[in-house]
C-alpha cells in the first residue's frame, strides 16, 4: 500500500469570482466568471472576426506563475479560439459536414431526380464545430513582450528519460487535494448537430500540479472528436521542468457508439469523460492514424518539456 505524500506548507485565498494557491515558488489562479454579457460578446467577435460560441466564458482564465524563473503560463477564452482556423478549410484542417449534408445534397443533383437544384449559399468562413488544438499560451508571447517565459522554449521530450513522461502512478494515488478548480471556456450546440466544447481543470497535490484541458466534439451521426492538454510539474523535479502532453483523437460516430454499455441509452455520448475513455482505449491506428478520415493535423501524441531552472549557478 503506498504511503501519502506529507501536505507542504501553502496558502489558499478566494475572492466572489476567483481561488488562488501559493506552494512552492508557485502562484495558480482560477477564475471563473458567469457566461459574457452581450458587450463582452460583441468585442470578442469583433476582436476574432466569426460568430462566437453560444456560451462563452470569456472572463474565464487559469494562470500559473513560478516564481523563481519568472515564467508564466495560461488558459483563457479568448486565446483558445484564436486557434479556430478562419476562412476557408484546407488540409489538415479537419473539415466536418453535418451527416445529411451529402445524402441531402446528392437527393437535389442526382440525374434523375426531379428535385430543384438548392440555391447557393456563401460559405461559412471559419471552422464552425470551432475544432483547436489549444496548449495554453504564455501572456507575454500573446501580447509580443519579452519576458523570461518567452526566453524557455518547450522541447521535444526525450522518451528514454523517465523524468519527461506524466507518472500516471503518482496521479492515481490517494494524496490529498489541495487545490482543485474547473474552468469551462466555451460551449456550443452546433445548430442541434452536437456539441463543442472547451473545459480546463486543474488539481494541485503535495507533490505536484496536474492541469487538463480538454476540447470534445460531437458531430452527430459523422464523429466524435478530443484534443487533450496534460500540463505536469513535479516539485521535486530537479532541474525544474514542466512536461506538456498534446494529444488528439476521433473517430466515426457509429464506432463510438457500438462501445455504449447499454444501445438503448445514448446519455454516455454527451459525455466528454466517457467520449475520451472510447478514443483513447481504440487502437492508435484506428483512433490516430485512420481517425474519421478527415486529415485532421491534431491526431497525435506529443511530449514536450519546459527546463524552468537549472541546478548550479
Amino acid at each position: 500500500m503506498s504511503s501519502v505524500a506529507a501536505v507542504p506548507q501553502h496558502k489558499l485565498s478566494e475572492t466572489p469570482n476567483s481561488r488562488a494557491i501559493e506552494i512552492n515558488d508557485w502562484v495558480i489562479i482560477a477564475s471563473t466568471n458567469p457566461i459574457s454579457s452581450a458587450s463582452e460578446c460583441d468585442a470578442l467577435q469583433a476582436s476574432l472576426g466569426f460568430p462566437l460560441p453560444e456560451m462563452t466564458f470569456g472572463s474565464n482564465y487559469l494562470s500559473l506563475e513560478h516564481q523563481p524563473s519568472g515564467w508564466k503560463m495560461m488558459f483563457d477564452t479568448h486565446n483558445a479560439l484564436k486557434c479556430v482556423k478562419k476562412g476557408e478549410l484546407g488540409e489538415g484542417d479537419g473539415g466536418v459536414k453535418v451527416g445529411y449534408a451529402d445524402a441531402w445534397l446528392k437527393s437535389r443533383t442526382d440525374p434523375g431526380t426531379n428535385l430543384p437544384l438548392p440555391v447557393t449559399v456563401a460559405a461559412k468562413h471559419y471552422d464552425w464545430t470551432y475544432t483547436m488544438t489549444y496548449p495554453g499560451h504564455h501572456l507575454d508571447s500573446a501580447l509580443g513582450t519579452y519576458s523570461p517565459s518567452s526566453s524557455i522554449q518547450w522541447i521535444d521530450a526525450d522518451q528514454d528519460n523517465p523524468s519527461h513522461s506524466i507518472p500516471l502512478s503518482e496521479l492515481t494515488r490517494p494524496d490529498p487535494i489541495l487545490f482543485y478548480a474547473e474552468i469551462p471556456l466555451f460551449e456550443d450546440e452546433l445548430h442541434d448537430n452536437g456539441s463543442s466544447n472547451l473545459l480546463v481543470r486543474i488539481r494541485v497535490m503535495p507533490t505536484c500540479i496536474f492541469i487538463l484541458s480538454r476540447f470534445t466534439l460531437r458531430v452527430d451521426n459523422v464523429l466524435f472528436r478530443t484534443h487533450d492538454t496534460r500540463i505536469y510539474h513535479s516539485f521535486s523535479s530537479s532541474p525544474s521542468l514542466v512536461i506538456r502532453q498534446l494529444s488528439g483523437w476521433e473517430a466515426p460516430y457509429d464506432g463510438v457508439k457500438r462501445r455504449l454499455p447499454s444501445r438503448h441509452d445514448l446519455t454516455p455520448l454527451t459525455d466528454a469523460n466517457f467520449i475520451a475513455k472510447v478514443l483513447t482505449e481504440l487502437p492508435v491506428t484506428e483512433s490516430q492514424q485512420i481517425g474519421a478520415r478527415t486529415r485532421w493535423r491534431g491526431l497525435r501524441t506529443k511530449v514536450e518539456i519546459a527546463v524552468l531552472a537549472r541546478d548550479g549557478p
